[in-house]
This record gives C-alpha cells, sequence and structure tokens, in this order.
C-alpha cells in the first residue's frame, strides 16, 4: 500500500519502521524534520506537508500527542480532509477525545473518504517489536482494507464496532484503567514497604499469583525500581488521558470518582516538576505520603 505517515515520536517511528519493513510505500511527515529523515531511504519518502503526505495515497495514519494536534492535521486548510483522495482511509491511531473522533468522522463522511479509529495498546518497546494491540472501529469494509497496516505494526486487531469515536472509548476506558492500577498498585507497595516487607518480593507474589497480567509486571517493576526516566508515556499525557476520560464520562452522563482522583495524583506529580517522567511516576505520591522522601 502507498501510506503517508505523520507523526514519528516514539510509538510513531516505530510504528512507520514496520510498515516500511513490511513492504509498504511510506511518505513520512513530521513537524520536526529530522524525525522523518531518520527513516528515509527506499520506498520512504519525506514529505514538507500534510497536503503533500496525502496526495495519492491509500492511507494516511496520523500518531499524534494529543486532540489539538490531530485536529489541525486534520481539519486545517492544508490537512488530510483537504487532501485525502476519495475512497482513501484516514487511520487515527492517536488516543483522542470521542468528540473530536465523531468530528473528524463526519468530516471525511462529507468528503467521501473513510476513517477508522485505530488507537494502540503497548509501550514503545512493544511498538518497536510489533507487538502493539490494535483497537479498531469503522465501516467493515474499511476496517478490512486497513487489515494489512494493523498487521504490520500489532499482534492483534480488536474490531470494537462500525463507528469510530467507538475504539477512542475503549482506548480511554483502557488508559483510565493502567492509571488505576498504577495508583493502586503504589499504594500497596508503599503500605508493604513501610511496615517491613519486602517490595520486590510482593511483586513477585502478586505477579505470580493473583495478578499475573502484563501491566502489573510492567509498571510493579517500574514502580519498586523507581524507573521513571526516561518516560515511555510521559506523565502529561497521562492527564491528558484521563482529562479526555472524565470528558467522556461527562458526555455519557457516566460518573468516573476514581478518574477523578487520578487526575489530581496527575496534577500534583506535574506540580512538583514531573513533566519529563513516565506516567507510572504518581506511584511516588503514595511513597512520599508514607513518609518516604522522593
Amino acid at each position: 500500500m502507498k501510506i503517508g505517515f505523520i507523526g514519528l515520536g516514539r510509538m510513531g517511528a516505530a510504528m512507520a519502521a514496520n510498515l516500511h519493513r513490511a513492504g509498504h510505500e511510506l511518505t513520512l511527515y513530521n513537524r520536526t524534520p529530522d524525525k522523518a529523515r531518520a527513516l528515509a531511504g527506499d520506498r520512504a519518502h519525506i514529505a514538507e506537508s500534510v497536503a503533500e503526505a496525502c496526495r495519492g495515497q491509500d492511507a494516511v495514519v496520523t500518531m499524534l500527542a494529543n486532540d489539538e494536534a490531530v485536529e489541525g492535521v486534520t481539519l486545517g486548510a492544508d490537512g488530510i480532509v483537504a487532501h485525502l483522495p476519495p475512497g482513501s482511509l484516514h487511520i487515527a491511531s492517536s488516543t483522542i477525545g470521542i468528540a473530536l473522533a465523531e468530528r473528524l468522522a463526519a468530516s471525511h463522511a462529507k468528503s467521501g473518504q473513510r476513517m477508522v479509529s485505530a488507537p494502540v495498546f503497548g509501550r514503545p518497546e512493544a511498538a518497536a517489536a510489533a507487538k502493539l494491540f490494535v483497537v479498531a472501529a469503522g465501516d467493515p469494509g474499511a476496517v478490512r482494507d486497513a487489515g494489512p497496516i494493523f498487521d504490520a505494526i500489532g499482534q492483534r486487531t480488536f474490531v470494537m464496532g462500525e463507528t469510530p469515536p467507538t475504539a477512542n472509548l475503549v482506548k480511554l476506558s483502557g488508559n483510565f484503567l493502567i492509571a488505576s492500577v498504577i495508583e493502586s498498585l503504589a499504594e500497596a507497595l508503599a503500605l508493604v514497604g513501610k511496615g517491613g516487607g519486602d517490595q520486590h518480593a510482593f511483586l513477585e507474589l502478586l505477579t505470580s499469583t493473583l495478578f499475573p497480567a502484563p501491566v502489573y509486571r510492567t509498571y510493579g517493576t517500574l514502580l519498586v525500581e523507581e524507573k521513571f526516566a526516561p518516560p515511555g508515556f510521559a506523565a502529561p499525557l497521562g492527564l491528558k488521558d484521563v482529562g479526555l476520560a472524565l470528558a467522556a464520562g461527562e458526555q455519557l452522563r457516566v460518573p468516573l470518582p476514581l478518574a477523578s482522583l487520578l487526575r489530581d495524583r496527575f496534577i500534583t506529580l506535574l506540580a512538583q516538576g514531573g513533566d519529563g517522567l513516565d506516567w507510572s511516576a504518581i506511584g511516588r505520591l503514595a511513597a512520599q505520603d508514607a513518609g518516604k522522601s522522593s
């Protein structure tokens, strides 16, 4: 396929590299050109604008940091809707709010284009290994046509429905759960540690018995070893995603009291200078509350 790829941060660069490795022809665009140059080569060309990344493509993939960035490259005068050929795909892999996803889907439909929301679960190391989990929603034909892209970047695709915002809601709900695990696990580790217990042994017990899921192993290790830098998923993005989950809850009239607590934890972390840390660093707040100095 001929694919435009917009957004080459750690996740996007890994995804684009796997698409290239799978034999697709790429046109790369990033606001910082050096990131595109690092991936350029045979079948991977650099675009000077979003419009250039869209022209003549079978699909365009966006992997950007927030709603503002996605809205700008999609709905702007020189954006995707204005330049993607009719019938082509926009695969929106960013974690965005459901309100924006609804606007994007409506704009693409009006222009005769197709949109599939396809956010992913997995940290940068999973992206590099093509082991992401893709959460997709959109017209069944569009999802089917996006299959070769999903196969190149992930280990499994979960189709959640025919309405693109559904995938975004699932992604936000999943990230809310991950943040909840980080907070509750950090509190339990602080309790065990304050009582004189071995936190490493406690984590081994949890991940070998009650909670063998990867999320407990991954984030439990980061918490116990206090490996919060460099970030795999930066703390400001955690605040953004919890905020989007709360906005979805307000739109759908679903109370999320725990998400409100998590929002305050992220704000506290950022107020203490944690912008450059992994989002799991909210866990250090539990240790501080227990009397451990940072």
